[in-house]
């Protein structure tokens, strides 16, 4: 396959995303206002691979990820794509490079706006709308506990049930994201009757706090788990992004200082993989992540 790309009168090469990429990427996320930072694209580079376009002189110009979980899905993210770049056929370049990559994949991916068309031309379906809340904690309201349903802090011992959760959640078997994510974060798992019925995981990123993945089997339980770790970042910044199109989550987050900010849209090619029943997400990991 050629990788060069004819951008007006020169040609952007696109070499393979590595660790020494880091400065790159966060020029690039820098310049389409993604709040990343050093730590948090350092998980991205361990996690997954692919490509990022550079000009002439090594100035990044775009990059695309994914992220696989088994034999048969990835997640796309890190889909960079600077507005002058779509304008010159550079967004499509990389979305078809790391598709080739990922050959008889399923395919998920949360899309900005601006990449919405891309995604559609490309054969990806609308899925749903991940809503993105944060904000400054201020007073966090109380909730009822949720009778038989205990919450404790996430051992060493926990790490195989939470594993679990999240590859019926999710919808495959991610288990180094997961993995990883273990040893960066702080969490709570709530079970009734012995029996895990749902976590939750909260960890730096950005300009804060951001919890995810939260997973449980109501919206209510879901801001029950929750509600804790955000108490714990009182006063500090904190982020959810939840797929939940109900109204007492999104509620319990806006009143806890977490306004709706922003949104991005799930796409997918293949079947619907993430659950909507029993264990589900309600807030994802990262948009590149899922």
């Amino acid at each position: 396959m050629n990788d060069t790309l004819r951008m007006d009168t020169y040609e952007a090469q696109v070499v393979p995303i590595t660790g020494t990429d880091r400065a790159r990427l966060h020029e690039l996320t820098v310049s389409v206002l993604w709040p990343h930072r050093d730590q948090d694209l350092d998980l991205l580079m361990r996690l997954g691979r692919g490509y990022i376009a550079l000009d002439e002189i090594g100035r990044p110009m775009g990059s695309a990820m994914h992220f696989p979980a088994g034999d048969d899905f990835s997640m796309l993210g890190m889909m960079v794509t600077p507005p002058r770049l779509q304008a010159l056929g550079g967004g499509r370049f990389l979305l078809r490079r790391i598709m080739d990559d990922c050959a008889g994949r399923d395919l998920r991916l949360n899309a900005t706006r601006s990449g919405y068309r891309l995604y559609l031309g490309a054969g990806f379906q609308h899925v749903t709308t991940v809503f993105q809340h944060q904000g400054y904690i201020g007073d966090v309201p109380a909730l009822d506990p949720l009778p038989g349903v205990e919450l404790s802090q996430i051992t060493e011992e926990d790490h195989d049930a939470i594993r679990e959760m999240d590859r019926v959640a999710f919808g495959a078997d991610r288990r180094a994201v997961i993995d990883a994510l273990l040893g960066v974060s702080s969490g709570l798992l709530a079970t009734r009757a012995g029996k895990p019925c749902g976590y939750a995981l909260m960890r730096r990123f950005g300009k804060g706090e951001v919890v995810g993945p939260l997973v449980a089997e109501t919206e209510a339980m879901a801001a029950w788990i929750a509600a804790p770790l955000i108490r714990q970042a009182q006063g500090g910044f904190v982020r959810l992004d939840t797929p939940c199109d109900g109204e007492a989550l999104p509620a319990f987050l806006t009143a806890a200082g977490m306004v709706r900010a922003d949104t991005v849209t799930e796409m997918r090619i293949g079947p619907h993989r993430r659950a909507t029943e029993g264990l589900v997400t309600y807030g994802v990991a990262a948009h590149s992540l899922g």
